[in-house]
């Protein structure tokens, strides 16, 4: 507060216009109010000088006069380096603080102090946040906000990875604004500094994954695909881990997203694989490795094998290498709608017309519209090599049936006008491939389930085609049977993990390969039931027992020192120990396997739960284990197999987003760290791989208003 002048109270002896006795001299000229004023002008300049209130501080003694400006009720002079400095009391900083120096700089500095222009901000908000607190607990009370720049430039980097934003938001004028308005105090980094700060997230996620893989007991499934970006055609290979943790929670990482350099063979695919199992510690914990179905692949598994110690891989690495059911399904009906190809190309030409242009997508909507067509997709033009958009085009094209005769008779140029039985041809088709697109889809899911729920789907579209084989239309049996051709070629390869997985789910076990079976392969059924069953009673005798110790069994016939002495005591001790090896061949030739085929057993004739869409198979088998110890190894290993390579593949999505062409400079080791990162981070939010629905990716691709005729979201791209 500015001190009252020495005339509205009485006068000091050092004050103007003032006689020493206190009275005012009768010899001044000037009236009261102008000596008031010349007063507040020597006070407004800082002539004098305040004693510094901190305790402690090395003060200046040179001078006995005060300080009167009130600029000091927000600095305090302290010594620093034998200088007079000036410390603010609200940002802490210095300035000269000597008297000759004046005051002019240190009011320049209040009126421009971010902490004493928002000092009041940050009041009202500490009272808010106690008052809160208190209507839930009154006792309880809470810590003032205190401002972190290192936290806060740490979320900054966090919200870049998660959101995919660009390295350059940080210099967007409309970014720079908000935060300023939301926080002055944060001082915003430019885009090196970001970088830096999302590399160091990333080393330290990888830390704690690496540190997760280490502890988890369990083996481990690989995914893995190949990548090109489009704009500079580099090869990316990403690589993604899926296992069971001791919690029995289904649990995902991506391991590395690591560029490869062309050519892109066997060897050089071979190597990367290695060369991150090694690095990740894995080698020996892998159980298998799921591949799109090519020869490059198939020869690189042939690699890994002889890289691998096979001994300490599930069946001597037997089951390794597991094709994608997805690429499958896609070549499978890409076989088949080769051969029905002439027809229904009068309805895609049909499509190819009136997708054209603007003005003919218009046109058509407006005669939909007309009669009156309850449908708010668009027609949509197929690719070829993707046997679900066909399916898309068709279907959606079967809605618009009436739409194209009302166009033919007003547009001349419309010359593919699809004929009845083209029609009749798509319906048939559309029917039978709704089928494997529901199970596509299925298998492209982002919350992938556990490998036991894949089966029935797999069977189920077996026996579809051995009945579509039979149909009464000759194209249709044909398409069929192209079809049954490709899928018995890789039936064998795909179905016996499923299988197995389904055997370990105590819903169907062994019921549900003598309910499909019969179907599937006719009088050879119980031969096949059969083969699975061997199958799982080799993976029972690998696992069973694995926690027994041979000193276990040594410290049964041991013999005490004290009668160890006399020569028929010394024979029996030479013969206990030849017994005991005797003992332990017996132990690992028979018992071991004869417990664990038992306990499978058992739990085959125990009889199947009942059904229920609901089941957690995880939480069962995490309760059951005293009761089927090897079995429940076994279940930890299988369920966390996929036998697609989505999960791998969906980050291709987000490394698209990535590599646009306006952040195409973007160096390898960046990219791994934002792709590697944002899939450690969002594990970590959501507590599993698999994407609850709590929380699920989003991007600025994910923006959406709603369409004011028919309420659809429509997407807008601003790059």
């Amino acid at each position: 507060m500015r001190p009252s002048s020495p005339f509205s109270r009485s006068p000091s002896p050092l004050s103007p216009g003032s006689s020493p006795s206190g009275s005012p001299s009768p010899l001044c000229p000037l009236n009261n109010e102008i000596c008031e004023f010349v007063y507040l002008c020597i006070y407004e300049f800082g002539e004098g000088e305040r004693e510094p209130t901190n305790e402690g501080l090395e003060l200046d003694t040179t001078r006995k006069r005060k300080t009167t400006s009130d600029v000091w009720d927000h600095f305090t002079r302290k010594k620093v380096d034998g200088k007079i400095k000036a410390q603010c009391h609200h940002c802490s900083k210095l300035y000269l603080g000597d008297s000759s120096q004046g005051t002019t700089h240190l009011r320049n500095h209040l009126a421009r102090c971010p902490r004493l222009k928002f000092k009041d901000i940050r009041d009202m908000r500490q009272q808010v946040l106690i008052k809160q607190q208190n209507k839930v607990d009154g006792t309880m009370s809470l810590n003032a906000y205190q401002f972190d720049q290192g936290k806060v430039r740490n979320n900054l980097a966090r919200m870049v990875i998660l959101h995919e934003y660009p390295l350059s938001i940080v210099d967007h004028i409309g970014f720079r604004e908000f935060v300023v308005s939301l926080q002055p105090l944060f001082k915003l980094v430019t885009r090196n500094t970001l970088k830096s700060d999302i590399l160091k997230i990333y080393d330290n996620e990888r830390e704690k994954a690496l540190k997760m893989t280490d502890k988890n007991g369990s083996r481990m499934a690989i995914t893995t695909d190949m990548w090109t970006s489009s704009n500079k055609k580099r090869g990316f290979m990403v690589i993604t881990a899926h296992f069971i943790d001791h919690t029995w929670t289904l649990q995902s990482r991506v391991l590395r997203f690591v560029y490869v350099p062309s050519p892109h063979t066997k060897d050089v695919l071979a190597d990367v694989l290695v060369d991150c199992f090694l690095e990740w510690n894995i080698d020996r914990k892998l159980s298998t490795i799921t591949v799109d179905n090519c020869s490059t692949n198939d020869a690189m598994i042939r690699l890994l094998l002889n890289k691998l110690d096979t001994s300490s891989l599930m069946l001597g690495g037997s089951m390794l290498h597991m094709r994608c059911a997805a690429h499958i399904l896609n070549l499978i009906v890409q076989d088949g709608l080769s051969l029905i190809g002439d027809g229904i190309e009068r309805i895609r030409d049909s499509v190819i017309y009136w997708t054209g242009s603007p003005k003919r997508r218009q046109k058509f909507e407006e005669n939909a519209r007309q009669l009156r067509v309850q449908c708010t997709k668009e027609l949509v033009l197929d690719c070829k090599t993707r046997w679900n958009s066909t399916y898309l085009m068709l279907s959606t094209a079967l809605i618009y049936k009436d739409v194209f005769p009302r166009l033919a008779k007003r547009e001349t140029s419309y010359s593919s006008l699809p004929y009845d039985h083209d029609w009749e041809l798509a319906k048939d088709i559309c029917g039978k491939l709704e089928l494997f697109h529901s199970v596509t889809e299925f298998f492209s899911g982002r919350k992938y389930p556990t490998t036991n729920m894949y089966f029935t789907l797999v069977c189920e579209l077996k026996i579809a085609l051995n009945e579509w084989s039979l149909s009464s239309n000759e194209m249709i049996a044909t398409m069929a049977e192209s079809m049954l051709a490709k899928f018995n070629s890789y039936w064998a390869n795909v179905s016996v993990v499923m299988a197995v997985a389904a055997i370990l789910d105590p819903r169907y076990k062994m019921k549900l390969l003598e309910f499909y079976y019969p179907n599937i392969y006719g009088d050879n059924s119980n031969l096949e039931i059969e083969k699975i069953k061997n199958l799982c009673y080799d993976l029972l005798d690998e696992y069973g027992d694995l926690d027994e110790s041979p000193a276990n069994n040594e410290g049964s016939s041991h013999i005490p020192a004290s009668s160890a002495s006399s020569p028929a005591a010394q024979m029996k001790f030479r013969l206990s120990g030849s017994m005991s090896c005797f003992d332990l061949f017996v132990n690992n030739s028979s018992k071991k396997h004869r417990s664990a085929r038992m306990e499978f057993d058992y739990f085959i004739d125990e009889g199947v739960l009942k059904r229920n869409e609901d089941f957690d198979i995880l939480g069962w088998w995490k309760s059951n284990g005293l009761k089927y110890p090897t079995l429940q190894r076994i279940a930890r290993y299988i369920l966390a197999i996929p036998v697609t390579t989505v999960a791998s593949e969906s980050a291709f999505s987000t490394s698209g987003r990535l590599l646009s062409p306006h952040r195409s400079r973007l160096h390898p080791k960046t990219i791994e760290a934002m792709m590697c990162a944002q899939n450690w981070l969002w594990s970590e939010i959501n507590g599993s791989s698999t994407m609850s629905g709590d929380c699920d990716f989003q991007t600025i691709l994910d923006d959406g208003e709603p369409n004011e005729e028919d309420g659809s979201c429509v997407t807008v791209v601003d790059d």
